[in-house]
C-alpha cells in the first residue's frame, strides 16, 4: 500500500546498502576511479575515508559487483581483531580453513596461495572494510601481504575503508613504511545541498517514480536537518513519506517534513552533531572574525564572540576542517574582553605561525594561522573594547587569554636573555 500511494516498485530510501541506488557525486565517482585504479595498476594501498552514513560501504558494493571473474576479492568486515585472526578470516575467504594453524604455517598457507592466484594470471583484492578499528601489527600484517607477487608486477591490491581514524593511526611514526606504500588516500565528504536534492530524486526516479513526491522547495530543509549525509537523508524521506501516507497525501512538503522530523526528535545537523559549543547566549557581540580558506574550497567566515570555539575536522566541532590532515578535534580559539588565544589540543600535524609549529599564543589582528591545507586569517573586531557577558570587569576567559600570553612572553624573554648571554 506505501509504495502504491506513492506510484513506486520499491522503496527508495532503505537503509541498508544496495549498490543499484548509490548516487555517484564526483566525489563518489573520484573515490570509484581510485579503487579501480589499484586493481588494473596493481600498485599498492589505497585508502578510503568517510564519516559514518558517507556511502563508504555502498560505494564498496557496487565496486566489487563490476568486477569480472579475473579478479579474485577476499574481504573483511569484522576488524577488532589480532593479527592472527585476521590472517586466518583473510584465508576463510580464500576457502581455506585455518583454525588449527600457527602464525607461521598462516602466513606461508596465504603467501603460498596467493602467489599460486597471481602466477595463474589472476587479480588479487583484498577489501577491508571498517578498517579504522585495526591496530598497529594487523596494519603491519597487511602490509606485507603487499609484498607477495610473482613479479613482473604483479601484487595482491589492497583497499582500506574506515572512519576518519584511519588517516591519524597510518600517520603515525610506526606505520610509515605502509604510508609510503599508499597510493591514494580519499576522503569522502557529506553531500552539498544541492547534492542532497540531486540525490533524493535520484533514489525516486530508480524506484519507479513518474510523479513529484517530494516538494522541491523541501530540499533545503532536509539538508538543514541532515547535514547532507545520505544516511540521515534516507532516514528524514523514508520518515516524511510514511506521515504523508498515513494522512492520505501522495506527497510530501515542508508540513510532512517538519511533522517527520518531530516524531524523529531531531534538532538541526549542526546543532544535533555540535556537542562541544559552548552554548553563547543570544544576541551575544560579534567581537571577531575568522576567515578559513584552502585550496579548492570557497573562502568561509565565522563571527567569534567571547568564549571557546573547537577546531576539528567533524561537524561535532564549531569550526569544521573537512581534511584528513586536520585531527577530530585540532585546536581552539578562546576570546576573552581584552585578548585572544589559539592553542592545539594535542592534534597529529600541529598548527603553525610564522612558520613554526606552536602550542598556544595570542592572536593578534591580521595574523594567519595555519592548519594542514587550511589557512586561518584573525581579524580582530572591537575587541579591546567589548563588554563581558556576566558581570564587570574581567572573565576567567580573559584569565586563561592573559595566562597564555604571560607564558608566551616570558619564553620569548628567556630566549632573549639566552641570546645577549652568547
Amino acid at each position: 500500500m506505501y509504495l502504491e500511494s506513492f506510484g513506486l516498485k520499491e522503496h527508495p530510501f532503505r537503509l541498508s546498502p544496495d549498490p543499484r541506488f548509490l548516487f555517484l557525486s564526483k566525489q563518489h565517482s573520484r573515490a570509484r576511479a581510485y579503487m579501480e585504479s589499484t586493481v588494473w595498476f596493481s600498485d599498492g594501498f589505497v585508502v578510503v575515508t568517510g564519516e559514518i552514513g558517507a556511502g563508504k560501504t555502498t560505494l564498496l558494493e557496487l565496486f566489487l559487483s563490476e568486477l569480472d571473474d579475473s579478479v579474485i576479492v577476499a574481504r573483511i568486515h569484522q576488524t577488532q581483531v589480532t593479527a592472527i585472526q585476521f590472517l586466518q578470516s583473510l584465508l576463510v575467504q580464500f576457502g581455506i580453513r585455518p583454525f588449527n594453524m600457527r602464525k607461521a604455517e598462516l602466513l606461508d598457507a596465504l603467501s603460498s596461495h596467493l602467489r599460486s592466484l597471481l602466477s595463474e594470471g589472476n587479480r588479487v583484492v583484498i577489501v577491508v572494510d571498517e578498517a579504522q578499528n585495526l591496530d598497529t601489527t594487523v596494519l603491519e600484517e597487511i602490509r606485507m601481504l603487499s609484498d607477495i607477487g610473482p613479479g613482473a608486477g604483479r601484487v595482491v591490491s589492497i583497499i582500506l575503508a574506515g572512519q576518519p581514524e584511519l588517516n591519524a593511526t597510518l600517520d603515525s611514526p610506526a606505520l610509515e613504511q605502509l604510508a609510503q606504500r599508499t597510493r591514494l588516500r580519499f576522503h569522502l565528504k557529506a553531500l552539498s545541498e544541492e547534492e542532497t536534492g540531486q540525490y533524493i530524486l535520484h533514489r525516486l526516479e530508480l524506484a519507479g517514480a513518474e510523479q513529484e513526491i517530494f516538494d522541491p522547495e523541501s530540499f533545503h530543509l532536509i539538508y538543514r536537518y541532515t547535514g547532507g549525509v545520505p544516511r540521515l537523508i534516507n532516514t528524514l524521506c523514508d520518515t516524511a513519506m510514511l506521515v504523508a501516507f498515513g494522512e492520505e497525501r501522495n506527497s510530501v512538503g515542508i508540513t510532512e517534513l517538519r511533522e517527520a522530523i518531530q516524531e524523529l526528535q531531531w534538532t538541526d545537523y549542526s546543532s544535533r552533531t555540535n556537542r562541544l559549543r559552548t552554548g553563547f547566549p543570544q544576541g551575544a557581540r560579534t567581537v571577531a572574525r575568522l576567515l578559513v580558506s584552502a585550496p579548492h574550497e570557497e573562502p568561509r567566515e565565522y563571527p567569534l564572540t567571547h568564549g571557546r570555539f573547537v577546531i576539528g575536522r567533524t561537524a561535532d566541532n564549531d569550526i569544521q576542517l573537512d581534511s584528513r590532515f586536520v585531527s577530530r578535534h585540532h585546536a581552539q580559539v578562546t576570546i576573552g574582553s581584552r585578548s585572544a588565544v589559539i592553542e592545539d589540543l594535542n592534534s597529529t600535524n600541529g598548527i603553525y605561525a610564522d612558520g613554526r609549529r606552536i602550542k598556544r599564543r595570542p592572536l593578534k589582528d591580521g595574523e594567519t594561522i595555519f592548519i594542514g591545507e587550511h589557512e586561518l586569517l584573525y581579524r580582530q573586531g572591537d575587541l579591546a573594547g567589548a563588554v563581558p557577558w556576566v558581570g564587570e570587569g574581567p572573565t576567567a576567559i580573559d584569565a586563561e587569554a592573559e595566562e597564555a600570553e604571560a607564558e608566551i612572553e616570558a619564553f620569548e624573554d628567556d630566549v632573549e636573555s639566552d641570546r645577549e648571554a652568547d
